[in-house]
């Protein structure tokens, strides 16, 4: 079992640094015409800005732990969750500065909780709860700019790789260029609240606040590193999760990444949490390829 995970994370591995090698080298003539070494352009914006969204295609494994339900009651063990999301982001350009944006996430799951059908802690394979996001941005001046939108999450997961519940995350949005850094560097605030509505009754009721007061500062040679990229921070209002002994979840959440075009960016995120009496996971690591188009 330890084999074949390892050579599923492995294999997701090579397919990220395959498809990035390739993507460079099939843009670099075309960029090399319109982008110098020191163009900050290149970095402006490596797909994580709410308030500017890109058409793009995002690959991303996620390697994530969280405590879980052991064998015997009361028990808590520490449960692994493998995923590969496919994520295709769309931008249509409206009148005086407006922008809508359109988020799909597909994710396919690889989890080990311990269930009724599954007393044995057997890795389980299968899709995931799959989502769709709606917002409209508006760009108010050459620093400022704010949106608003609704993500919704469908309970499409396999038997144990869904929460079972339909959800709604309404979010808002504003982000602050910060030339006076770096050219491309800024800082963001998105607010986001996750609800669950209809579904299985017998599933667990979420109801979270969600933050990420994100800071992004763009280096030297086309590097990047973002605090906060994801909303993270977590509030809970709903049924407690196991190992839950209060509210707050509160981790330290970096990303670095590298733009390799201007239209290729990758990218590696992990966290780790300082206050975890919401335990939303014990560790998380997120690759990431993102292509333009």
């Amino acid at each position: 079992m330890f084999a074949r995970l390892t050579a599923i994370r492995l294999a997701s591995a090579v397919v990220l640094g395959t498809l990035a090698h390739q993507a460079a080298q099939a843009q670099q003539e075309a960029t090399d015409s319109r982008q110098g070494p020191g163009d900050a352009d290149a970095i402006e914006n490596n797909g994580q800005d709410f308030t500017r969204p890109e058409n793009l295609f995002q690959l991303r494994y996620v390697y994530r732990t969280a405590p879980g339900s052991g064998s015997e009651p009361g028990t808590i063990r520490t449960v692994t969750t493998d995923s590969v999301i496919l994520r295709a982001d769309l931008k249509f350009d409206l009148p005086s500065q407006w922008t809508l944006a359109l988020r799909g996430d597909l994710p396919l799951v690889a989890k080990d909780p311990i269930a009724p059908d599954n007393p044995t802690g057997m890795y389980l394979y299968g899709l995931g709860d799959a989502d769709v996001q709606a917002a409209l941005i508006r760009q108010l001046d050459s620093r400022w700019a704010a949106g608003a939108g609704v993500r919704i999450v469908a309970p499409t997961g396999a038997e144990d790789l869904t929460s079972g519940k339909w959800q709604a995350l309404p979010l808002v949005g504003a982000r602050y260029t910060l030339p006076e850094l770096s050219d491309g560097s800024y800082v963001e605030g998105i607010v986001r609240y996750d609800v669950s509505f209809a579904g299985v009754a017998s599933a667990r009721n979420i109801s979270n606040l969600q933050l990420a007061p994100m800071l992004n500062v763009a280096l030297p040679n086309q590097w990047f590193v973002t605090f906060y990229p994801n909303p993270d921070i977590r509030i809970n209002y709903g049924d407690p999760i196991t190992g839950q002994t209060g509210r707050l979840f509160l981790p330290l959440d970096l990303m670095v990444g590298r733009s390799l075009t201007k239209d290729a960016t990758v990218s590696l995120e992990l966290g780790v949490p300082l206050i975890r009496d919401y335990p939303v996971y014990d560790f998380k690591s997120i690759a990431r390829l993102n292509i333009k188009f």
